[in-house]
């Protein structure tokens, strides 16, 4: 009798510590696989610190972003202004700061609401299959067939022009994209063995979307969305640049290449810089999301 509970004792290992452990080894084979992507590595630190300045930006920008100076009208970098002065005398640079947290605000809110949303109608459609999986995937394919800059262009139109209808303008063409990446691996993990064993005893159909599918889905979520980030700050760039998104006096990195395309013949470091910041950042981000597929990826060698 003592033999036996001795057994049972020692062959029932804690499964909270088991997990621990599993998570743990998974995280640093990803911590290991993503630092030998330099590109990505450098790509994160430009983030971070766009991600700082967001923060603090306004505290610590040299001059206030939205105060004319007449006497200093489009003069050049200079000790005074690094980044130069606009056509109203304000300081590029202290501009540029102030319009971080602007522009990452637009983006990763519209990106995040398509990741929700997409998340939860490419679970649906994977699981539940039949009609709902055809209405979800149809609707789908007429959004793709629209360029998503013009889709956001009709949305923002109908709407009206303003920031938060750029969110959801940018959100909407985003959805999809992630609608069907999602319907994709739902497909191939309802048909696992250990969905199957959940069905098998009963888990209702909540419980094995959201405990066993909904974990598998994350990888391709934390890609995507990193992919997504810099297409939304093009977009939403664009939509301010065309006049349908911030107003000309905030200090949005699309309204001031706007702003400065009829000096650029006579003060070209007013598009100059905006134009390089965005380039940047869009590169930055499709960088990291390389980087973070080839991390995530269980066929990538260590």
């Amino acid at each position: 009798m003592s033999d036996n509970s001795t057994v049972t004792v020692h062959s029932s290992v804690p499964e909270d510590t088991l997990a621990k452990s599993q998570a743990t080894g998974k995280f640093q084979a990803f911590t290991s696989k993503f630092m030998k992507q330099k590109l990505a590595v450098i790509s994160s630190g430009f983030i971070l610190l766009l991600l700082v300045l967001a923060v603090i930006g306004p505290h610590i920008v040299p001059y206030p972003p939205n105060e004319p100076n007449y006497d200093a009208m489009m003069q050049g970098p200079s000790a005074a202004h690094w980044a130069g002065t606009d056509e109203y005398g304000r300081d590029i640079l202290s501009r540029l700061i102030d319009g971080t947290r602007l522009t990452m605000a637009v983006s990763l809110s519209a990106v995040f609401i398509s990741a929700i949303l997409g998340t939860i109608l490419g679970l649906i459609s994977g699981y539940y299959g039949g009609w709902i999986d055809r209405l979800i995937m149809r609707g789908s394919d007429v959004m793709f067939s629209f360029p998503d800059l013009l889709l956001a262009i009709g949305i923002v139109a109908i709407l009206g022009p303003g920031l938060s209808n750029v969110v959801i303008a940018v959100a909407v063409f985003g959805t999809p994209s992630f609608a069907r990446i999602i319907r994709s691996v739902t497909l191939s993990a309802k048909e696992s063995l250990y969905v199957e064993a959940a069905r098998s005893m009963g888990a209702k159909h909540n419980r094995i979307i959201w405990k066993h599918i909904f974990p598998e889905t994350v990888p391709s979520i934390i890609v995507n969305v990193s992919m997504r980030i810099g297409g939304a700050i093009l977009a939403a760039s664009s939509l301010s640049f065309l006049g349908l998104g911030a107003k000309p006096t905030e200090p949005d990195w699309g309204a001031m290449l706007s702003m400065g395309r009829d000096y650029l013949s006579i003060a070209p470091h007013i598009v100059y810089y905006p134009g390089l910041l965005i380039f940047l950042t869009v590169l930055a981000f499709n960088l990291i999301g390389d980087g973070l597929n080839d991390a995530l990826d269980p066929k990538t060698k260590n």
